[in-house]
């Protein structure tokens, strides 16, 4: 490998050199998401080819359950090691491990959302093909050792091209990158991303061919007096991402009270399984039932195969709109019941189930006396759903238009997709990837101030080679013990580790010098009690804070439960802070 770096650094220069590694990361990502997807269909068709349309199937109260356990075993005993919630992984990567992710999410995602998924798991595969493709890039960017910069360069050119190459859409993997693992769009970056995703996407049309994902056909083009119904529609869709999102949060919360992995999967193999009995469409990721509604040419109400609903066509939207209510618990129930899978798919169930419903309901009361065409807004919710879910309204548009070809609905695409984005954020000011790094404060965005904070950590700034002092030590021992060092600001611990207080030299000034009164004073009598002190749980943000309402020019650091740990000078501090602004700023 070494021999391998000093040749292509001797014949490529460093642009040439990161060009190649995006190509390289591409072609990956699109080769891993079309494995991924084949062995999905696979085990799906091999498992469900045989049922009879016409009743419902006991089988789908066993298929779930068999594969989220298989995935938890897998995990388990083989991966040893949490891969689920694969974008979260990667905005923590990003933001706190110097873009490093594990080598095993090269293969290890694909193989446990294979498992689940062509089981029965009701979670989408794009999650876990985002995670390899970033632990592509970023496994490449430790074999060549790369700095940080360009590591988080390749990880984004991971998770772009595999966004890019499983949906055939180059652009819409393009603009994830930006918006929902928020890497800043720059000439450095752009180009390097786009070879990624151009990469993926053609060697995915060389396996599959170029036809969109899903087959769509323009038959009422959209016309103006529709915008108050795009609007509304929007709306619809921001409210089901706000209930998705919180309700997934909540539901999220019961499993990780089960410290049992059998506790966890006797829960979500009982409510996944319960689900996708009564209501089959919740099988697997859903796109079958996308197909379906957006085909002129089928009857939607096929979308009642295989269940008790069979035949009962007056009760398709109450069968749909209880898909749509129930949609959360069944993806929450198979990660949480140890399955590995995400939200992708399931965004784009609901949005599709959303505008069919919407739009029937518009069509059936004539509200405005405005007639609108069901598969377009089937297309439109999609788009809008996306959007809410996670906070990425361009993603949301040029992903539903490369799917489809629905390019001559990019007017509609946008209204429908800003509506959402703009009605969830008013609840909610982060992805469903984001909010649970945003409330610890490690999640980068493009706020460049708040970005270089998320990169720096207390730890690394942290001065842990002061001596440290007891209570009992006099004056003399005192100074023969700092006598070495070049701080001013000294801890007086006691047996168990816990600050006492603090000795400034500057404030003993007028005794230190008097050797005659070395035996006098004691520790404890020169000791302060700090106003401030920094815990290790602090954020940089809350660092920052402290030393601005401080006229200290350097702070203890102590342990939650008060233990010390060393000093933060406020001098180191500004040095790192423009030491990461820099490196991060560089082109």
């Amino acid at each position: 490998m070494r021999q391998l770096t000093v040749f292509l650094t001797k014949h490529l220069s460093q642009k040439q050199f990161i060009f190649l590694l995006s190509l390289l990361v591409g072609i990956g990502a699109a080769v891993a998401a079309q494995v991924l997807k084949t062995l999905i269909h696979f085990i799906s068709t091999q498992l469900t080819a045989h049922f009879d349309v016409t009743s419902g199937n006991a089988l789908f109260l066993l298929y779930p359950v068999v594969g989220i356990l298989l995935t938890a075993v897998f995990i388990k005993y083989v991966v040893r090691d949490d891969i689920g919630h694969g974008v979260t992984k990667i905005l923590y990567a990003l933001s706190r491990k110097q873009g490093a992710i594990r080598s095993h999410n090269c293969w290890s995602s694909v193989v446990a959302s294979a498992l689940t998924i062509g089981f029965g798991g009701s979670v989408g595969a794009e999650s876990p093909i985002v995670l390899t493709g970033s632990a592509i890039g970023s496994t490449l960017g430790r074999m060549f050792r790369l700095d940080h910069k360009t590591m988080m360069l390749l990880i984004g050119c991971g998770a772009s091209g595999a966004v890019a190459g499983i949906f055939k859409a180059p652009i819409a993997g393009l603009m994830f990158t930006l918006e929902v693992l928020m890497v800043d769009l720059t000439m450095a970056s752009l180009l390097p991303l786009l070879v990624s995703c151009l990469t993926a996407t053609c060697i995915t049309y060389a396996l599959t061919g170029t036809d969109p994902m899903f087959n769509f056909e323009l038959l009422d083009p959209f016309t103006i007096e529709r915008v108050p119904s795009a609007v509304l529609l929007g709306v619809c869709c921001g409210f089901v991402s706000l209930y998705f999102t919180r309700v997934m949060n909540s539901f999220e919360q019961v499993f990780g009270r089960l410290g049992n992995m059998l506790t966890k999967l006797a829960l979500g193999g009982a409510v996944l399984a319960a689900l996708i009995y009564f209501f089959p469409p919740l099988y697997g990721e859903g796109y079958d039932t996308i197909s379906l509604l957006l085909d002129n040419s089928r009857s939607a109400t096929d979308v009642m195969n295989n269940s008790l609903f069979y035949g009962r066509e007056n009760t398709l939207l109450l069968f749909l709109g209880l898909i749509i209510l129930l949609k959360v618990f069944a993806t929450t129930a198979t990660n949480g019941g140890g399955g590995c899978g995400g939200t992708f798919a399931p965004s784009l169930f609901l949005g599709c189930l959303c505008g069919f419903v919407f739009s029937t309901v518009w069509n059936n009361y004539d509200v405005l006396h405005v007639v609108v065409p069901t598969t377009n807004y089937a297309l439109l919710g999609m788009a809008g759903v996306m959007s809410g879910v996670f906070h990425a309204p361009l993603t949301g548009v040029f992903l539903i238009a490369e799917l489809t070809g629905g390019y001559d609905l990019f007017i509609p695409l946008m209204i429908v997709s800003v509506c959402s984005y703009l009605t969830i954020h008013t609840f909610e000011r982060h992805s469903i990837y984001a909010m649970r790094l945003a409330r610890k404060g490690e999640l980068l965005t493009h706020h460049k101030d708040r970005s270089v904070l998320t990169l720096m950590t207390l730890d690394s700034i942290i001065d842990k080679e002061r001596p440290k002092l007891t209570p009992e030590m006099y004056l003399g021992q005192v100074v023969q013990s700092v006598s070495t060092s070049k701080a001013l600001h000294f801890a007086v611990v006691d047996m168990k580790g816990g600050m006492l207080g603090v000795i400034n030299l500057n404030s003993i000034r007028k005794i230190v010098f008097r050797s005659e009164l070395y035996h006098m004073y004691k520790a404890e009598q020169l000791m302060s009690r700090p106003a401030m002190v920094l815990r290790t749980d602090d954020s940089m943000a809350t660092v920052m804070d402290k030393f601005a309402h401080t006229d200290s020019g350097t702070l203890a650091v102590l342990t939650p439960e008060g233990n010390y740990v060393g000093f933060v000078s406020r001098t180191r501090l500004l040095a790192a802070y423009r030491q990461v602004l820099k490196d991060f700023s560089e082109e």
